[in-house]
């Protein structure tokens, strides 16, 4: 008898998933700052820095993140001193502030943010840099990239206001930043949030600048963009036209 011999058919699974490597560096008063580098692209790819809200940590953008770099863009999720924990994910930048006496208010985190952005132009001389903050860290964003233009390519931020009037600042210290921007900046924020922006958006001298507000209630902060959120898909529409136009 004959063996017949039959073809085995196997079937993969492919998943899309990218390694993520926890990194450190220092602030400039000699801090160390944590951050998750999501980097899977070559070093002249569109880099993004992701700053987190009140209270929270680089856990913040644990599911955005690997969506960004399925856009094709490299990312840095970053510890600022001011912040907590999110998604179990401990602040350590916040940990070594404390440890070395630090103060970790809000305006605090001014020199993390400086700092992970020239790491990041260090590290990746050839890419457009893009910061995006969250809350009290989309405001610092519209700050610093008013404060020193050559910095960033680009901005997102995500329910900016003036958070910083109870930390030595005035009430108009974002919108003064603000009349510095040149780069392309898009803002956005739950729907009724606007009232805490719309004067730091009318600073800004940029051409290029872009709002959005959801038909629904929508959310406070980056977190807009998580997929429990029945409307996230109407902030990401928003984010990658933006993305897409100019990166």
């Amino acid at each position: 008898m004959k063996r017949v011999l039959l073809p085995i058919v196997m079937l993969f699974l492919v998943v899309n998933t990218y390694a993520q490597e926890t990194i450190m560096y220092k602030s400039i008063d000699r801090v160390k700052i944590t951050a998750d580098l999501y980097a899977p692209h070559k070093s002249d790819a569109t880099f993004i820095i992701l700053f987190h809200q009140a209270g929270w940590s680089r856990g913040e953008y644990m599911e955005t993140a690997p969506r960004l770099n399925d856009l094709g863009y490299n990312c840095m999720a970053v510890d600022q001193r001011s912040g907590g924990e999110i998604n179990n994910v401990i602040n350590k930048t916040k940990l070594e502030a404390e440890k070395e006496g630090k103060q970790i208010r809000y305006i605090d985190a001014y020199d993390d943010i400086v700092s992970s952005v020239k790491y990041v132009k260090i590290n990746y001389p050839k890419a457009k840099v893009v910061v995006w903050g969250s809350s009290y860290s989309s405001a610092l964003v519209l700050r610093i990239c008013g404060d020193f233009p050559e910095l960033a390519d680009g901005v997102l931020s995500f329910s900016p206001g003036e958070y910083f009037e109870k930390q030595g600042k005035t009430n108009t210290f974002i919108q003064d930043g603000a009349k510095n921007i040149s780069i392309p900046v898009f803002i956005t924020s739950a729907k009724d949030e606007k009232i805490y922006w719309e004067k730091i958006f009318n600073a800004i001298p940029s051409k290029d600048k872009y709002s959005f507000l959801p038909d629904t209630k929508g959310n406070h902060g980056s977190r807009a963009l998580w997929k429990q959120f029945e409307d996230n898909e109407d902030y990401w529409d928003a984010v990658e036209t933006f993305l897409n136009k100019y990166f």
